[in-house]
């Protein structure tokens, strides 16, 4: 099967989950609930749901017991991008072709629809536990691995480095430090608890861990090429704002060539990585593939 056709069904599933789960029933605040659908229903490849369903499958676990985790790392990704579409982060007023949330309701609104969204998604991952706890250890302990790295020593770590690297001169230490937990550490954690949930042994857990290392830097180092000659209309966002802000990337500190050949050894590594698992691991080559190739 074709890839898009694969991602396309996959997307499908979570889109229909997040469509059930989401609140939208009407209230003296549905205007939270509104702002946080708008967000979450913006678009988007639902990367990281995307992986985490693919890791459980790989490991042999069932949908319905990694579904609402999926839903919720999506919830907790959007947050972030709310924030930091604000002008207080990168002032961003276009996010996926649609105007920011901020844009829309309002700065309060859109910083409690990324609270509102954040919190959801521990209620939602602590919800399905209670009420299906077959194998509670395993979904408690890919809790932990996502709230690990969505909070001050991943994500938001590395966020925090981000807006105090604007207007100076970093090295390419600093750099890695910001994409290993600003984008990267997501990514890892994403099909880490995938796999957890799916009761993955440690050798699959070390090769998918690695494969998320590498696609991880390689997806970021490649929207840092993308900020320079990406198509707008493709990304659905304005090209050229790390260059406005003043945020150092892998080309403004390394140069152009040496990024694109950074990407091409980054994807041989996940490869590498998951390389022993042969035809069983085909959707996560192929998806590294596509991921650091993207239109450069």
């Amino acid at each position: 099967m074709d890839l898009k056709d694969i991602l396309d069904a996959k997307l499908k599933i979570i889109d229909d989950a997040l469509e059930q789960y989401l609140p939208k029933e009407k209230n003296c605040q549905d205007i939270i609930f509104e702002s946080m659908r708008y967000s979450v229903f913006a678009g988007g490849k639902r990367l990281r749901p995307i992986l985490m369903l693919a890791a459980c499958e790989f490991a042999d676990g069932k949908i319905e017991d990694v579904l609402p985790f999926c839903c919720a790392i999506e919830m907790i990704h959007t947050y972030s991008l709310i924030h930091d579409d604000l002008p207080a982060m990168d002032n961003d007023d276009f996010r996926r072709g649609k105007l920011t949330n901020h844009k829309v309701y309002g700065e309060g609104i859109a910083i409690l629809a990324g609270d509102g969204l954040l919190n959801y998604a521990y209620e939602l991952m602590l919800k399905a536990i209670l009420q299906n706890p077959v194998n509670w250890e395993r979904k408690v302990a890919a809790m932990y691995e996502i709230a690990s790295a969505s909070g001050i020593y991943g994500m938001i770590g590395g966020q925090v480095i981000d807006l105090l690297s604007e207007n100076k001169q970093i090295d390419g230490e600093t750099l890695d430090f910001i994409h290993l937990h600003k984008t990267a550490a997501l990514i890892i954690a994403s099909i880490r608890a995938g796999a957890m949930i799916g009761g993955a042994d440690e050798t699959m857990m070390a090769c998918l861990t690695e494969y998320g290392k590498n696609v991880g830097l390689g997806f970021q180092i490649t929207d840092d090429i993308l900020d320079i000659v990406g198509n707008e209309e493709k990304l659905g966002k304005k090209v050229g704002s790390d260059i406005e802000n003043q945020k150092a990337t892998y080309p403004s500190i390394h140069g152009m060539e040496k990024s694109v050949q950074k990407v091409q050894e980054l994807f041989h590594k996940s490869v590498s990585a998951m390389e022993q698992y042969h035809e069983k691991a085909e959707f996560f080559i192929r998806l590294a593939d596509y991921l650091v190739k993207r239109d450069y």
